[in-house]
């Protein structure tokens, strides 16, 4: 090598010395922790102009998920000892020593993965029907196979209520779905209003437990059709209806409780007003509303996801504060009566859902493709790492729509 540095210590030169993470260079250098079975592996020049063309996480995730670059040993640990170890702000003369060895190749940026979005100012009108549809299907309408794959027979993809420590997933789940019921106090007879049903676990659940009457509403194609056939089989059609629809558009103001589980991070910040006011305005007198959705810690972080995110997981997604989500709910008519932070709980959902999608690699990849399945480990790592950190949260936040007295039959205490 002479007195030329290698490729894996100028990468390893962008994190603390206590990393406990090998660096591997495709000039078969090594550096970092060399015992540590965490191996961060540059396996091409490619690699370099991907991380060095878009600085930060979109320039990683597209290297990981092309296969320049890999990760092997624990993926959890090893993306967590990036997380915490990485030198801020990146020092200038490492950048400079990546840039030099990968030389007059830099100019040319490796062709993008097809599973990208195109970046914002290329969608259209923002938070249009059109452009909120399309945000929709591109993380949904992947394939039902696959997300039963990751989220197991319950086909939730929200964060789980685990009462103990050895729940299964299922357990989970089920328990966050009837605690949504409970909050809203569901009983036979009533009208349910489920924006963002997904694959309608909670309308199923509301009608055959509490008697329900329900409508659920998604822009994904897949979800509605898989919804309606298990809505079927299950023999609820009487019960239930399950539509393709945006919720600017449902015509009905008489549902006596709403919930909107996941569904608000994809409204955006400027919106959040408008979308509490079209639920305002189907809820009767007395109703409820468990709004139930990601959020940052507090208002002076950016609401905007990163690049990666936003190009490869939920385009045009937003996390706000719990305090704006409070606001806004307030604003526009509804009581807040209780709200309560699930951060743990989305952590260990996540883990769960990680492995599943390891324990069923290889069906998988023959379901959606390699690149898609490394994308979704990924994704479903960050956020766990996310949750753990408190880089995010999530929150339920339940309100009522007081009657023209300023009453309603709220109890003295919570009965959930």
């Amino acid at each position: 090598m002479g007195s030329k540095v290698s490729i894996a210590h100028n990468v390893a030169a962008l994190f603390d010395e206590s990393i406990n993470v090998k660096f591997v260079g495709y000039d078969l250098s090594a550096a970092g922790n060399t015992a540590s079975s965490n191996v961060f592996n540059i396996k091409s020049p490619q690699a370099l102009q991907y991380i060095l063309g878009a600085p930060g996480d979109l320039g990683l995730a597209r290297a990981y998920i092309t296969g320049a670059l890999d990760i092997t040993g624990d993926f959890h640990a090893t993306l967590l000892e990036l997380y915490r170890h990485i030198k801020e702000p990146v020092p200038k003369l490492a950048t400079l020593a990546l840039l030099k060895s990968v030389g007059p190749q830099i100019l040319t940026r490796p062709s993008l993965p097809v599973e990208e979005a195109p970046p914002r100012y290329k969608r259209g009108i923002l938070h249009s029907l059109a452009r909120d549809k399309s945000a929709i299907q591109h993380h949904y309408d992947v394939s039902n196979s696959f997300y039963r794959m990751i989220l197991g027979p319950t086909l939730v993809y929200s964060c789980a209520v685990f009462t103990k420590e050895k729940d299964s997933l299922e357990k989970a789940q089920l328990e966050k779905i009837d605690l949504i019921c409970r909050k809203l106090d569901l009983r036979a007879g009533m009208r349910l209003l489920d924006i963002g049903c997904g694959w309608g676990s909670l309308v199923m659940h509301a009608a055959k437990e509490y008697g329900v009457k329900a409508v659920g509403v998604t822009l994904s194609t897949n979800q509605a059709q898989l919804a309606n056939e298990r809505i079927a089989k299950a023999k609820l059609s009487k019960l239930i209806e399950v539509r393709i629809q945006d919720y600017r558009e449902i015509p009905e103001n008489n549902f006596h409780a709403i919930s909107s589980v996941g569904m608000s991070e994809h409204v955006g910040s400027a919106k959040m007003n408008g979308y509490f006011e079209e639920l305002r305005k189907r809820v009767m007198s007395e109703g409820r509303l468990l709004n139930h959705c990601i959020v940052r810690p507090h208002s002076q972080v950016k609401e905007r996801t990163g690049k990666f995110f936003d190009r490869y997981i939920f385009p045009d997604g937003e996390l706000i504060a719990p305090s704006k989500v409070a606001q806004s709910m307030i604003d526009v008519g509804f009581e807040l009566r209780h709200s309560e932070n699930l951060r743990e709980h989305y952590s260990r959902t996540l883990t769960k859902w990680c492995e599943n999608l390891v324990e069923n690699w290889d069906d998988a990849v023959n379901e959606v493709g390699l690149t898609r399945a490394r994308i979704w480990h990924l994704y479903m790592t960050l956020s766990r790492i996310g949750f753990e950190t408190n880089n995010i949260q999530i929150h339920q936040f339940l309100g009522v729509v007081n009657n023209p007295l300023g009453a309603n039959p709220m109890p003295l205490r919570p009965n959930w």
